[in-house]
């Protein structure tokens, strides 16, 4: 899977993503990450990107121009490397609080895709002329602001990365962890037996695997009741483990 990112701080997103398992994923040649600098796209002599908005207001504006020559660049990197092959047009995500929140779900679908171009804004945003001729998807990573659109960007691309096949050593973890079936992840426990007093649950050493397996599905269902309960309608729950979340709801 290809990742680009249209940017005005590549250094940021190449050094944020190319450590641990993105990165060694990226050496690998499972996932390409293609940082691309919208400055170099400008046709002023200072490399300014930005200018006052029409209409007044305070802060500035990043211009269409240079975004839509930087995204035209990266689609001629896409044709070519595909050249004789019919080529649908990439998504393009413009990291925003405008748009809905990402989760689980979202990265999911996005995973299926072999080109992804993430649109990172700053200053007061980007020309609306420009969004309306390059955007498909606008996401959230939640109700805050932050300086730019690079964190943003490079949270969504670990979580799709996590999804691409090969990429976790262990292919069944990104199956287990918070989030499926739209549970939180049950407590993990690891060596030694007992930590200041605190004696790790009997069950799991007890060689019952699927008695551990309930346990940890009740266990899944009751965090995810104490700490997020609007996860809770979604969730994948067989019939018993329906009657178990009711008796906790009681």
């Amino acid at each position: 899977m290809n990742f680009h990112v249209l940017t005005l701080f590549p250094e940021m997103v190449s050094q944020g993503l190319n450590t641990s398992i993105i990165g060694r994923a990226i050496d690998k040649g499972l996932i390409t990450l293609n940082t691309v600098n919208i400055r170099e796209f400008s046709k002023d002599k200072h490399k300014r990107v930005d200018d006052y908005p029409y209409g007044g207001g305070a802060g500035m504006v990043i211009q269409a121009e240079p975004v839509y020559d930087s995204y035209s660049y990266v689609i001629d990197q896409i044709n070519g490397k595909n050249a004789g092959k019919d080529c649908k047009k990439p998504r393009v995500i413009y990291v925003t609080p405008q748009g809905p929140i990402f989760n689980q779900g979202m990265a999911k679908e996005l995973s299926q895709e072999e080109d992804l171009i993430f649109l990172c804004g700053h200053y007061e945003g980007i020309d609306e002329r420009v969004l309306e001729m390059i955007v498909t998807d606008y996401i959230s990573i939640g109700d805050y602001i932050l300086t730019g659109g690079e964190l943003p960007a490079m949270v969504m691309i670990d979580a799709i990365a996590r999804l691409i096949p090969g990429v976790l050593n262990n292919e069944v973890s990104s199956e287990f962890e918070s989030l499926h079936d739209n549970l939180l992840e049950y407590p993990q426990y690891t060596r030694p037996e007992v930590f200041h007093g605190r004696r790790v649950p009997d069950i799991l050493l007890s060689g019952h695997h699927a008695k551990i397996e309930e346990w940890r599905r009740e266990q899944a269902i009751l965090r995810t009741f104490e700490r997020r309960p609007d996860l809770l309608p979604n969730a994948n729950l067989s019939k018993k483990e329906q009657e178990y979340l009711q008796r906790l709801q009681q």
